[in-house]
């Protein structure tokens, strides 16, 4: 059947639906962006059978969805109206939640429902349930709805017929998301910024200027204290404020927009700050090996170790890996290897596992040029490292999303494990970018040459499933976003009791023996850099103006569009 997706943007749900929708065997065509022209000369250029919406900031044209069926998702249960749903449930402390299915009306979020999914909402983050849970649930209730269609049998219930109870939420307004820094208990501004993250984040005064706050998590270390509001600590880029009762972390920062400005974007909370943190404030590192995740204050980069099998957990927001995080990660991952295990774990208990260089940072650098390349040797390092371990089996363990050279981080590893949910985007080029992180050499060796070729040139979204198809993926981890580290570590404990351990571990040596020999690694890394140099370095490559855009969330002009488009 031929679908017409029409969203916003060609965010991580839409990229799911399309990708999992694919994998069905529908033609998909796709429209983003709020014009309304624009998904009119669409419905006319593809006459699709149905149209489906799986992010929508603006309604659909009346003229669209009174002539064509148009199923719309709503991240909320049946009777839930309102543009700030996600925001509702996790401000007001539910557990349990639910993604609706409707068809477009005029009324909005009032439409006849054509499919319902509950799923439960843990303590996380707005954007981490996003792409998780409410993920999960949305696309299976988008593919019961089009299955549904499809029959030409099933009618869609009104809503009254359900007994649903309509309730409005108005747009979530940052005078609701105020934190009163004196009265609020940890628990409430833990909330409060869970349910802005990633946008619109919580706006604050701090050290003389106005921020967007951006994440948000718990500090259980006694010493971390101070009058609230204050900030009395910094780790890994983050700051640690002071609660009436405790005190919470909290990774990044936005200056608010001033007005004319430039738009602004979110960095580590440290670097936004700049020369305005005080100087007495004490960097207080966490140990990289603190027994259970979470037991003694939050960190990023965690080692943990069950036996014969160690685990480097890490979680970065937005998934994107600066110079200084790639270095943090490949220093833990050196410390595991120092570490007497016969499987080492690399991955994220949730949420993204890697989207590459940090794209915020090198914008906001002095010189993102020298920034890049900067980065993009820091991945390599750390990509070099897992290539070149041959004492014991490395898997890449990805609880969530993957893209350009996260994908081929994992890719080093001897085994991917993917959660079931997860969506992969094993390309560079809507970056304007050839890519490193030895992916010329990965990636062919585990898809072919050909299909490799195909995934960079077409840069869509692959489906867990369809990774695993072509090869990209060993093992899908089939259960929630909450569970998937303790399967992971399930299945990481019988892969080191494997009696085909010591065997596949021989293998992997004389493997890598055999391709070094044939062409070592570091002439695959030279070959990519040197593409890389050009485009990092060069006064008309696209990929600054397509960074630019990217970050700052602003539309390419002119010139950029054609150079871009060229790239």
């Amino acid at each position: 059947m031929r679908i017409l997706l029409v969203a916003s943007a060609f965010n991580s749900l839409t990229q799911r639906v399309y990708a999992e929708l694919s994998d069905l065997g529908h033609r998909l065509d796709t429209v983003c962006g709020g014009d309304d022209d624009a998904v009119r000369e669409a419905v006319s250029r593809h006459d699709p059978a149905l149209i489906v919406a799986p992010m929508l900031k603006t309604a659909l044209p009346e003229d669209v969805f009174s002539r064509h069926v148009c199923l719309v998702v709503h991240p909320g249960p049946p009777g839930d109206r309102g543009p700030s749903a996600l925001d509702w449930a996790i401000a007001t402390g539910a557990r349990h939640w639910a993604v609706t299915v409707l068809q477009a009306d005029a009324e909005m979020d009032a439409g006849d429902i054509w499919a319902t999914v509950p799923f439960a909402l843990p303590e996380a983050g707005k954007s981490d349930l996003y792409r998780n849970e409410m993920s999960d649930a949305a696309a299976t209730a988008v593919k019961l709805a089009v299955a549904r269609f499809a029959s030409g049998a099933y009618k869609p219930r009104r809503q009254e017929e359900l007994g649903a109870e309509v309730v409005w939420r108005p747009y979530f307004r940052q005078e609701r998301r105020r934190i009163d820094w004196a009265a609020d208990s940890t628990g409430t501004v833990l909330r409060k910024l869970r349910a802005a993250d990633s946008q619109p984040g919580v706006l604050d005064e701090l050290l003389g200027a106005e921020w967007f706050l951006h994440g948000g998590h718990p500090e259980s270390a006694l010493p971390l204290r101070g009058a609230p509001g204050e900030i009395v600590a910094t780790r890994a880029a983050a700051v640690c404020r002071a609660t009436r009762d405790g005190a919470v972390w909290i990774p990044q920062l936005r200056p608010r927009r001033t007005p004319g400005g430039p738009a602004t974007f979110r960095m580590p909370a440290v670097d936004a700050l700049g020369p305005r943190l005080p100087e007495s404030v004490p960097e207080v590192p966490a140990r990289l090996e603190q027994g259970r995740w979470g037991s003694r204050g939050w960190t990023d980069i965690r080692y943990e170790q069950r036996g014969p099998v160690g685990f480097i957990w890490f979680s970065f927001p937005g998934g994107a890996m600066s110079t200084d995080q790639c270095r943090r990660l490949l220093a833990a991952y050196r410390h595991a290897l120092s570490r007497p295990t016969s499987v080492l774990v690399l991955g994220s208990r949730r949420d993204f596992f890697s989207n590459g260089i940090h794209l915020g940072v090198i914008e906001a650098a002095a010189d993102p040029g020298g920034e890049s390349w900067a980065n993009i040797n820091a991945m390599d390092d750390l990509v070099e490292a897992v290539l070149l371990t041959t004492d014991r089996l490395v898997v890449a363990a990805l609880g969530g999303n993957a893209a350009a050279g996260g994908v081929m981080l994992a890719l080093a590893a001897d085994e991917v494990w993917c959660r079931e949910g997860a969506v992969l985007n094993p390309h560079y080029r809507l970056m304007g970018l050839y890519g490193s992180e030895y992916w010329t050499y990965t990636l062919p060796r585990r898809v072919g040459a050909v299909a490799a070729e195909r995934m960079t040139r077409e840069a869509l979204p692959v489906s867990a499933a369809s990774a695993a198809d072509a090869g990209l993926v060993d093992r899908l981890v089939a259960t929630s976003p909450a569970d998937f580290a303790g399967e992971t570590s399930r299945m990481a404990a019988e892969l080191a009791r494997s009696r085909a351990w010591a065997e596949r571990v021989a293998g992997k040596a004389a493997a890598r023996a055999r391709d070094e020999a044939e062409k070592p690694l570091a002439q695959y890394r030279e070959e990519e850099l040197a593409v890389m140099r050009g485009q990092f370095f060069g006064a008309h490559e696209p990929y600054h103006a397509l960074r630019r855009a990217f970050v700052r969330k602003e539309a390419l002009r002119g010139a950029e569009v054609a150079g871009a488009a060229g790239g």
